[in-house]
């Protein structure tokens, strides 16, 4: 298994054809001073399983602070169906919006994917003072 999309947005939402629309991509934040907060993001990732996995799969999302620490937990599951040899692998497309999401301090900002006892990289973050003007 693999991380096949990770990103930060506005607003994410699954069509009817199976596409995704994702809109406002970003990887800075810039905050009037700390502890700063967001009042709404939106995670997306899209998880690729291999050939055979099946089944459901609880996962734990950590957003870790530049100290290392876990600002943020998000726990769920999925459930994986097989596909045919001719299909596309198995995927898991997670649209986790995010509401008053704190930032202790400026810095690097990592989410981390834990699933079947592995950690998976997520998209990162980069949080900073805003410039006076």
């Amino acid at each position: 298994m693999h991380v096949q999309l990770a990103l930060v947005c506005n607003e994410a939402r699954m069509r009817a054809d199976g596409k995704m629309d994702i809109e406002g991509v970003f990887n800075d934040l810039a905050a009037p001073g700390f502890p700063a907060k967001q009042e709404r993001m939106v995670l997306v990732t899209t998880i690729e399983w291999d050939r055979g996995e099946q089944g459901r799969n609880t996962f734990k999302v950590d957003l870790m602070g530049p100290d290392g620490k876990s600002s943020l937990t998000i726990e769920g599951h999925t459930d994986v169906s097989p596909t045919a040899p001719h299909r596309p692998p198995p995927r898991t497309r997670l649209i986790l919006p995010l509401e008053e999401v704190v930032f202790p301090r400026s810095g690097r900002y990592d989410f981390v994917i834990k699933i079947k006892g592995r950690k998976l990289d997520g998209p990162s973050l980069f949080v900073m003072e805003a410039a006076e003007g």
